[in-house]
């Protein structure tokens, strides 16, 4: 809590000081001050005012805010800092300073990165309702109800312990509360950006705990929050605390770099300043010092630091088009290193983040590391939710509705408000929260129809289902990665191109082991869900599961090909059992058409692969006196044979009829269905049962059973199902997990 704070037993700058942003070379409009929180503290704040008085303490506030807002009301700041001062009278912090210095920092950090006025008259007041006698109807009263929300939210959250020991539905409830506000909290960091900045005079061991805290829950939100200022002086502030070894090693290169005669990255802000004036481009080129954990990062990584490695060149321009008329400009007269190019503009990052990050090698070899952007960009990927104002506040030709709608609220957020509601039990949100803050890193793939979706890095095509599709995506049988079908276990890369294949039946279970592959919160608690709902069918999955085990060894088994279990619509021949019965597509039950060299075994044809008449096989001794018999190519083969297990002599008998099943895929016509069908037929193969997929973006799926009477007439079956007008696929059909 923020009576917990108290001022550094020595002065002098914060460990963070040395990595501030380096003042720009051209004065900056008025309207766009450079943001640089390090130099705000207790003198910024008092000036040199005694500790009894403070007559000039919130005029530091009004000139950051007009600043930022020339034509805000400022009398709710004068009327909040009243308020608070004469709330807090008397009120002293554990170092004997005014109680009211601490919601005045704070409200001077909220200034310097561009709060609106309502979030600053807030943060002045946002200690207390908990620690004074004001109440929050007095601060409705008398400031209105969008202050009363945001001071009622961070007193809530003043309460949560954020530790290990912390209570998960009370975390919960205070979480999801600032949810549906972001400026609560913005107003949260801010408050432990500076209790940081003056725990000097805490106990070790309560600073370790508070850093830790810091550390695993409120710096990963600050990064979600977009709030690269708080969020990087935090992180110095921790790794000062928590490893004073490496912090003091790290300062030390760092001050060494100082004092270094020549500089290679003021030379290249030299260079790229002449390149932009004589390509009429105007252009900001500032040098942006690494932060002392970022320099720590890079020497890990690289080991002995060159001059380039403590900084970045900074690019700032007017308008989004002249970002990339810098870039073609740097490419085109420096020396690109195309590996490190990436463009958040056109895909911006799950925090609001938008910027281009390019590198330029000079003749020495050492690389330097640009960043193009607008002013605009800028200042949102400085300050995130701070610089986007009030979310809330109608447009000029939109008169509000009294619906609390946020359209700036980042899309992590957005996703934890929904997967919270689903999840079991507060527990469970509770781990699944530390989960996903420990995930620091996010993809965009992109869907057919040109949309993204945001995921962690290790996401796999279940993720991907769940987030476009919510709990619709139970019906999910498969997906295409880059053109290519692939299983729901892939894992997927930044920049695919994921289309996901969905059942007709909306009644389709999801498979238990799609949890071993699901990775973001709303897919595991989908499944999760849906498996609490559904014991039985659960039950069922998980026993028919143990018996597939207990039937192969441990190289038989399939890995990874997760699909769901929808129900075909076209019904079974006749003559033949549905493919969705024991019989599964693809498969038959016993290996009548099989000869083994084992006595009295009993054949299977292995489920992986599918092997059919005419196919190089071989087969390996199982539980129970049976026989499995692959395909020669088929990667089980390898993992048994590499496992030990002996091989059985197995060959095809005299009998070649057999059942498999083939995936057409295709364009949308009239008529494709009635031809596809009249082409099977007169190859000589009997449909045993077929489902065709609902189209979508103009392709339809069609998967067929068909028993042929001869296995030589499979090729020529294929080649005669592609010659069909807008057929431009034929293959052999995956094999599925459950059952498989």
């Amino acid at each position: 809590m923020s009576a917990e704070a108290t001022n550094p037993v020595t002065p002098g700058p914060m460990p963070g000081a040395a990595s501030g942003p380096v003042t720009p070379t051209a004065p900056r409009r008025k309207a766009r001050p450079r943001i640089d929180l390090r130099r705000l503290g207790r003198a910024a704040l008092l000036g040199p005012a005694a500790r009894d008085r403070l007559p000039d303490a919130i005029g530091h506030v009004v000139e950051a805010h007009r600043a930022h807002h020339p034509e805000a009301d400022l009398d709710p700041l004068r009327r909040a800092y009243v308020l608070a001062e004469s709330s807090h009278r008397g009120q002293m912090r554990k170092s004997g300073e005014p109680y009211i210095t601490h919601p005045l920092a704070v409200t001077l950090i909220l200034a310097e990165l561009g709060a609106e006025t309502t979030t600053l008259t807030a943060s002045l007041l946002h200690d207390t309702v908990e620690d004074t006698d004001v109440t929050l109807d007095q601060v409705g009263e008398q400031f209105g109800e969008e202050v009363r929300y945001l001071v009622d939210g961070v007193t809530k959250l003043e309460k949560v312990d954020y530790g290990a020991a912390a209570e998960p539905e009370t975390f919960r409830k205070m979480l999801v509360a600032t949810g549906n506000d972001v400026r609560v909290m913005s107003i949260k960091l801010a408050d432990r950006l500076h209790n940081m900045r003056t725990l000097g005079v805490m106990r070790p061991e309560k600073q370790e705990r508070i850093a830790k805290v810091t550390r695993d829950v409120l710096i990963p939100l600050a990064e979600r929050l977009g709030v690269q200022a708080l969020k990087t002086e935090l992180e110095d502030l921790v790794f000062a605390i928590l490893h004073p070894e490496e912090y003091a090693h790290t300062r030390e290169l760092i001050v060494r770099n100082a004092d270094r005669a020549d500089d290679p990255l003021a030379e290249v802000a030299d260079e790229v300043r002449s390149v932009l004036r004589e390509a009429g481009i105007t252009a900001e080129v500032l040098i942006r010092p690494r932060h002392f954990v970022s320099v720590h990062r890079v020497s890990r990584k690289r080991g002995r630091l060159r001059g380039s490695d403590f900084g970045r060149l900074l690019v700032l321009v007017g308008e989004d088009a002249d970002c990339y008329g810098v870039l073609g400009e740097l490419h085109t007269c420096m020396t690109p290193v195309v590996s490190e190019f990436k463009d958040f503009i056109a895909v911006p990052k799950f925090n609001l983040y938008q910027s281009l990050h390019t590198a330029v090698a000079r003749e020495d070899g050492q690389v330097v590391e640009v960043l193009i952007r607008t002013h605009q960009m800028h200042k949102v990927a400085e300050a995130g939710v701070v610089a986007l104002g009030n979310p809330y506040a109608p447009a000029p030709d939109d008169p509000a509705d009294g619906e609390r709608v946020d359209p700036t609220r980042p899309g992590w957020l957005s996703r934890l408000l929904d997967w919270q509601e689903a999840a079991p039990d507060p527990d469970h949100f509770w781990s699944t929260l530390r989960e996903d803050l420990a995930q620091d890193r996010e993809i965009t793939v992109f869907r057919p129809d040109g949309g993204t979706l945001g995921l962690p890095e290790g996401a796999t095509c279940v993720d991907a289902a769940y987030a476009q599709y919510g709990e619709d995506a139970h019906a999910c049988i498969g997906a295409r990665v880059n053109g290519r079908l692939a299983t729901l276990s892939t894992v997927l890369r930044d920049g695919d191109t994921v289309q996901l294949l969905m059942g007709q039946d909306p009644a389709s279970e999801p498979s238990r082991e799609w949890l071993e592959h699901a990775h973001t919160p709303a897919a595991r608690i989908a499944i999760q869900r849906w498996l609490a709902a559904h014991p039985a069918q659960a039950e069922a999955q998980e026993h028919e599961a143990r018996g597939a085990e207990a039937d192969r060894p441990a190289g038989d088994r399939p890995t990874g090909d997760l699909t769901a279990t929808p129900r075909p619509v076209g019904r079974p021949g006749p003559e033949a059992p549905a493919a969705s019965g024991p019989e599964q597509p693809g498969t038959r039950s016993a290996g009548g058409d099989v000869l083994t060299d084992l006595p009295g075994a009993t054949v299977r044809l292995a489920r992986c692969c599918t092997p059919v008449p005419s196919d190089a096989i071989t087969g390996f001794a199982v539980r129970g006196g049976a026989v499995t018999v692959h395909r020669v190519e088929c990667p089980a083969v390898a993992r048994m044979k590499d496992g030990g297990r002996e091989e059985v002599g197995v060959r095809w008998g005299e009998a070649t009829e057999c059942r498999v099943t083939l995936v057409a895929e295709s364009f949308v016509r009239p008529h494709l269905l009635a031809d596809l069908t009249e082409v099977m037929a007169l190859e000589g193969a009997e449909i045993v049962s077929a489902t065709v997929e609902p189209p979508t973006q103009q392709q339809v799926r069609h998967t067929y059973t068909v028993q042929l009477p001869d296995a030589a007439h499979l090729p020529a079956l294929m080649r005669a199902m592609r010659n069909v007008a807008g057929v431009y696929d034929v293959s052999r059909a995956q094999p599925q997990t459950q059952g498989a």
